[in-house]
C-alpha cells in the first residue's frame, strides 16, 4: 500500500467502537453475573489479545488471502486491541464495577453526620433497589427492565458523578501525554505488555505470522499452559479426573515460631502467562520483585527475634487495601519518594516544555495522545475541575487539592510500574488516603473531607489491577508508531472511551435491577465498598492522631527508597530496581512472584550459557507460554458461558 495512504481507515475504525460497545456490554455479564474468568482482569486483557489473534490468523492469514481487502494494517490491529482493552478495563474494576455501589452506599446517619445534599448520594430507595433488585426482576424481559429503571433519579445523582470522573479522565488523559514521550523516547522505556501484540500485528500484516507460530519453541511453550489447563478444566467438571497442582502452600513444612516464621504464609501459584511475562522484561526488574517479596516475609521474624514486633492495633485505621502490618506502612514513605524521582528525572522535559518555546516543536516527533504543551493543559484543567467539585460539595480546599495531588502522583508511580516493569496483574498495597492519616490529626478534617476523600479514592484511584492510566500510555505508544492519520485514531479511541462508560453503566443498572447486588457472587464489591464507607464513618465518629510506629516505618521505606534509588542511578553492578521494593506488600506480588524468580532465572541463565541469539529463539517458548494461557481462559470463559460451573484461568 502507498506510505501516503491512510493508515487508519475509516472501517476499522467504526468496527473499533462497536467492539468497545460490545465488550462494554458483555464484559460485566461474563464477569459478574456468571462469575467467569474476567474478560479483562489485567493490564493484558484476555479479551482483547483473543480479538486480535482471530483478526490475525484468521482475517489476515486465510481471509486476507481470498480478500486482501480485508486485510488489516499492523496499526489498524493494534487499535482494534487498545479499544477493545479500554473498553473491558472501564466495564469492570476499571470503573463499572463499584461505580453505582460507591455512589449508593451511605451508612446509617451518614447524611445526619455530614450534612451532605441529596443529591450527591442515592436516596435509600434507589439503594434498595440495586442491591435487592426489581420486584420478580429476574422473569422481567431487557425492554421491560428498562421501564424499571427510575431514570430521572438516576440521572440527577449518576450526572453529578459523572461529571467529577470525566475531571478525572481529563486529567488522567494529561498527565500520559506529559510523561509518555519522556517516558518513550528519554528514557526508553520497554513496553513488554506491548511486546506481543506487537509482534503479532507486525507477522500479520507481512503474512508471516501462521510461519512464527510453527516455531519449535513457541509449540513448546503453548503446549504446557493447553496441558494443564486442559486436565484442570475437565477436573472441574468431572471431579474423578486428577488434577495437576498450581498452587503448592509452604506452611506444612516452615515453623510458626522463630527467624521464618514469615514464610507459613508463603503461597506458590503455577501461571505460565506470567513467567512468560518475566521472560520479558529486564531481569533487574524480576529480579528485585521476587527478592524484596520474600524479604518481606523474612521482616516478621527479623523483627520478632529484636524484640521490635508491634502489635497490630498500633497500625490504627487504614484504607490500604492490603495492609495487615504495622511495618507495610513504609510502603507510604517509598511510594512518596519514587513519586518524586519520576518528576525529578522529568525535571528537563517539564522545564523545556514550561519555558522554552522551541523544545518539541510542530515539526519534532512526539509520544502521546497530545503534545505534551496540550496535555499541560489538560492536566490543570482537570485536576482544577476536580479541586472545585470537591470544595463545592464541602470539601476543605487545603485538603482538595493535597489528596488529589496525592491521588494522582500514585497513579503516575503505578504507571510506570505497570509499563516499564511489565506487571499484568498489580494491586494497591496502601490508599491516597492512607498518607494523611500517617501525619494529619483526623480530627483536623472536617467530616465531609474524610467521608467524600474515600469515596473519591475508591472510585477512581484505589482498584488499579484494571486501570485507565496504564492503557493510555500503551495507547500513545501505538499512536506514536502510526505513519498517518493519528488524530483518526484519537477520534475512535475518544468515542471508545465514551461508549463504553455509557454501555457499562446502562448494563450494570440492568444486571442489579434484575438480580440484586446482594445476589450477585461479586462479593468482593460489596465487601470492598462496604469497608471503605464505613471505615470513613468510624474515623469521623472517632478521630485518630498519628501514630508514633506508623509515622516510624513510613520514614523508614522513604529512606530505604532514598538509598535503592541512589544505588540504581549511580553504579552499574547495582542488582536491584527500585520497584522491587514497591512491590514488597503487594497482594499481587504473592501471585506472581514465582513466576518472577521462574522468568528471571531462565532469562539469566539462557543470555549467560546461549547468548542473545539463543535469547531470542528461545522467547518464543516463553510467549507460547503467555499465547496459552490466553486461550485456555477463552476457551473456558466460553465453557463457563453454559455451566453453572466455572474453572479460572487467571486469578480472579
Amino acid at each position: 500500500m502507498d506510505n501516503k495512504s491512510p493508515r487508519l481507515r475509516w472501517f476499522p475504525l467504526f468496527v473499533g467502537i462497536f467492539i468497545a460497545a460490545t465488550f462494554s456490554w458483555i464484559t460485566p455479564w461474563n464477569n459478574i453475573v456468571y462469575h467467569n474468568s474476567p474478560l479483562g482482569g489485567s493490564h493484558f486483557p484476555v479479551a482483547p489479545f483473543g480479538l486480535l489473534l482471530i483478526l490475525s490468523i484468521l482475517g489476515n492469514g486465510i481471509l486476507g488471502r481470498f480478500f486482501p481487502r480485508l486485510r488489516l494494517h499492523a496499526e489498524e490491529l493494534l487499535y482494534l486491541w487498545i479499544s477493545s482493552a479500554l473498553s473491558v478495563t472501564l466495564s469492570y474494576t476499571g470503573f463499572a464495577r463499584t461505580f453505582l455501589l460507591n455512589i449508593s452506599w451511605h451508612p446509617e446517619g451518614v447524611r445526619k453526620d455530614l450534612f451532605v445534599g441529596p443529591l450527591l448520594f442515592a436516596n435509600d430507595h434507589l439503594s434498595k433497589s440495586i442491591l435487592q433488585g426489581a420486584q420478580g426482576g429476574e422473569k422481567i424481559g431487557f425492554l421491560e427492565l428498562l421501564k424499571v429503571i427510575p431514570w430521572s433519579d438516576w440521572f440527577q445523582v449518576m450526572g453529578i458523578w459523572m461529571l467529577f470522573v470525566i475531571f478525572v479522565f481529563i486529567s488522567l488523559i494529561g498527565i500520559a501525554s506529559i510523561f509518555s514521550h519522556q517516558w518513550l523516547e528519554n528514557e526508553r522505556m520497554p513496553l513488554p505488555l506491548l511486546y506481543i501484540p506487537r509482534v503479532f500485528s507486525e507477522e500479520a500484516e507481512r503474512s508471516s505470522l501462521l510461519s512464527s507460530l510453527k516455531n519449535a519453541f513457541f509449540l513448546t511453550g503453548i503446549t504446557i499452559p493447553i496441558l494443564i489447563h486442559t486436565i484442570n478444566g475437565l477436573a472441574t467438571y468431572i471431579p474423578n479426573i486428577p488434577q495437576i497442582p498450581t498452587l503448592f502452600l509452604a506452611q506444612p513444612y516452615v515453623s510458626q515460631e522463630g527467624l521464618l516464621k514469615g514464610f507459613a504464609k508463603l503461597k506458590i501459584y503455577i501461571y505460565p502467562a506470567f513467567m512468560g511475562f518475566a521472560y520479558l522484561v529486564p531481569r533487574q526488574i524480576s529480579l528485585s520483585v521476587w527478592f524484596f517479596f520474600l524479604l518481606g516475609f523474612l521482616m516478621p521474624g527479623v523483627l520478632g527475634l529484636f524484640g521490635m514486633a508491634i502489635p497490630d492495633i498500633a497500625l490504627g485505621t487504614t484504607f490500604g487495601p492490603g495492609v495487615a502490618r504495622v511495618e507495610e506502612t513504609q510502603m507510604i514513605g517509598a511510594y512518596g519518594i519514587c513519586a518524586l524521582f519520576i518528576l525529578w528525572l522529568s525535571r528537563y522535559h517539564i522545564r523545556g516544555l514550561i519555558f522554552d518555546p522551541l523544545y518539541l516543536t510542530k515539526d519534532v516527533e512526539y509520544s502521546g495522545l497530545f503534545h505534551p504543551r496540550v496535555g499541560i493543559f489538560l492536566f490543570l484543567l482537570g485536576y482544577l475541575l476536580m479541586v472545585l467539585w470537591l470544595i463545592f460539595f464541602g470539601v476543605d480546599a487545603a485538603v482538595a487539592v493535597l489528596f488529589l495531588i496525592i491521588c494522582l502522583m500514585l497513579q503516575i508511580v503505578i504507571t510506570k510500574m505497570v509499563c516499564q516493569g511489565g506487571l499484568p496483574y498489580f494491586t494497591l498495597p496502601v490508599a491516597p488516603s492512607d498518607g494523611f492519616l500517617a501525619f494529619v490529626p483526623t480530627k483536623v478534617l472536617s467530616p465531609v473531607s474524610v467521608y467524600l476523600g474515600v469515596v473519591i479514592q475508591k472510585l477512581a484511584f484505589l482498584d488499579v489491577r484494571e486501570s485507565l492510566l496504564p492503557t493510555i500510555v500503551h495507547a500513545s505508544a501505538i499512536k506514536g508508531s502510526l505513519s498517518s492519520d493519528r488524530n483518526r485514531f484519537l477520534l475512535g479511541l475518544g468515542i471508545s472511551i465514551i461508549v463504553s462508560l455509557g454501555v457499562s453503566i446502562l448494563c450494570m443498572l440492568v444486571i442489579y435491577y434484575k438480580y440484586g447486588a446482594s445476589s450477585l457472587p461479586d462479593t468482593w464489591a460489596l465487601e470492598t465498598v462496604s469497608s471503605m464507607h464505613e471505615k470513613a464513618l468510624s474515623l469521623i465518629k472517632h478521630p485518630e492522631t498519628p501514630k508514633f510506629w506508623v509515622t516510624f516505618y513510613v520514614l523508614v521505606g522513604a529512606l530505604v527508597m532514598v538509598v535503592l534509588i541512589w544505588g540504581y542511578r549511580h553504579f552499574v553492578w547495582w542488582p536491584f530496581h527500585p520497584m522491587g521494593y514497591l512491590m514488597m506488600y503487594n497482594s499481587a506480588t504473592q501471585i506472581i512472584w514465582f513466576s518472577f524468580f521462574i522468568g528471571w532465572l531462565s532469562n539469566k541463565l539462557i543470555f549467560h550459557y546461549g547468548g542473545f541469539r539463543t535469547y531470542e529463539s528461545v522467547r518464543w517458548f516463553f510467549v507460547g507460554l503467555i499465547v496459552g494461557d490466553v486461550l485456555m481462559a477463552l476457551v473456558w470463559i466460553i465453557v463457563g458461558v453454559f455451566s453453572s460451573v466455572a474453572y479460572h484461568v487467571f486469578p480472579l
